[in-house]
C-alpha cells in the first residue's frame, strides 16, 4: 500500500536544500575542502583571510577554526584570465590584502586591495616585455570588494560580471563583510 506524500514532507525537502547552499555564514561544515594556509594568514588581532574563486564565483571567508562564510560575487569580465592591464576589465589573480575601507558613495561598502603589488608589477613588466600587451599599457589600480548598488543585487544572481575588474557582492552581503573584515586581512584571488 502507498503512503500518501504529504505536503510537509515536500517543505521540509526543500527547506534542507535551500539551507545547504544558501549564502552567508556557516560555522560547521566538515565536507568543505579546508586550504590549511589560511591558518598561517591568521592571528589573534586578526583571524580572518579570503580566497575568491573566479569560477565558482565565490568569496569564502576562513577563520582560526576554519571555514566562517561564503558569499556569491561577480568580477569584471567573464574573461577569466588574469588582468593584463588598465581597462581590460579582468579581476586580478594573486595574494593581496586590504588596505582600506570606505564608504563609496556610489556602493556604500568598498574594501580596498593593495593592486598593483610587486609581483602584479612583476608580471606586467614580463607580459610588456613579451609584446603581450602594448608598450604604452598601463597597469591600473583601484582593485576592490564593493556592494553592488541596493537596486542591482540581481546582477549576482544572474552572474552579470559589471565591473571594472572589482569583486562585487550583494549589497546586504557587501555590509555583512564589511562589519568584521579588518584592514590588513589577506586575500587570495584565483582562477
Amino acid at each position: 500500500m502507498k503512503t500518501p506524500f504529504k505536503p510537509i514532507s515536500l517543505f521540509l525537502l526543500f527547506s534542507v536544500a535551500f539551507l545547504s547552499f544558501a549564502p552567508g555564514k556557516r560555522t560547521n561544515n566538515k565536507d568543505f575542502n579546508f586550504n590549511k594556509k589560511t591558518i598561517a594568514h591568521t592571528s589573534k588581532a586578526n583571524p580572518y583571510y579570503i580566497i575568491i574563486s573566479k569560477k565558482s564565483y565565490e568569496l569564502r571567508v576562513y577563520d582560526d577554526k576554519g571555514w566562517y562564510a561564503t558569499y556569491p560575487c561577480v568580477f569584471g569580465s567573464s574573461d577569466f584570465r588574469d588582468k593584463y592591464m588598465e581597462g581590460d576589465k579582468r579581476t586580478p589573480e594573486g595574494n593581496f590584502k586590504i588596505i582600506a575601507k570606505k564608504n563609496d558613495s556610489k556602493w556604500k561598502y568598498e574594501l580596498l586591495l593593495n593592486y598593483p603589488d610587486a609581483e602584479s608589477y612583476k608580471k606586467f613588466d614580463e607580459r610588456k616585455a613579451e609584446g603581450l600587451i602594448p608598450r604604452n599599457a598601463k597597469i591600473g589600480g583601484g582593485i576592490a570588494i564593493h556592494a553592488t548598488r541596493p537596486q542591482e543585487e540581481w546582477t549576482v544572481d544572474y552572474y552579470q560580471n559589471w565591473t571594472d575588474g572589482c569583486i562585487s557582492l550583494k549589497y546586504r552581503e557587501a555590509a555583512d563583510l564589511y562589519s568584521y573584515i579588518p584592514v590588513g586581512t589577506p586575500v587570495t584571488i584565483e582562477k
